[in-house]
């Protein structure tokens, strides 16, 4: 299948999209990069620098990285480095998705006023503490109705 792509010449008389149809190769895949496709000048400087501070700094991601190109007078926008971030396999050291799911072992205790009808005073009670921190320390303050 690699020989195909040898087949089409770009600039031929006749058309890419019909040198693929009479190949039966899909376009795509003749325009997408190969892996041994080699880089220009100014990507492998890029690659260079976004190598260097992601080894000072892992946990930027392409948003940081973007300022600190820009600082070092190279205009990229930010697609431009999440691609070479990609070249190089990094990725910002930042929570992925699902941060709240639950643990599988933490028991999930069940909500014991669902479809119970509060009607006097002191029939329900309800308690929150929360931790404040101060210049100098930290505080608890607790609630609970009088």
């Amino acid at each position: 299948m690699s020989l195909r792509r040898e087949w089409i010449a770009r600039d031929d008389t006749l058309a890419v999209s019909r040198q693929c149809v009479l190949t039966g190769v899909t376009r795509s895949w003749v325009y997408a990069a190969s892996a041994g496709e080699t880089r220009d000048a100014s990507d492998l400087v890029l690659l260079n620098l976004i190598d260097e501070q992601y080894t000072r700094r892992p946990f930027y991601g392409s948003r940081r990285m973007v300022v600190y190109l820009k600082a070092q007078g190279h205009a990229v926008n930010r697609k431009h480095v999440q691609r070479l971030l990609r070249v190089l396999g990094l990725a910002g050291m930042a929570p992925g998705p699902k941060t709240s799911k639950p643990h599988p072992e933490h028991k999930v205790y069940p909500y014991r006023l669902r479809g119970i009808e509060v009607t006097h005073p002191n029939q329900v009670w309800s308690t929150d503490i929360t931790y404040i921190r101060l210049a100098h320390g930290f505080a608890y303050l607790g609630a609970c109705p009088a």
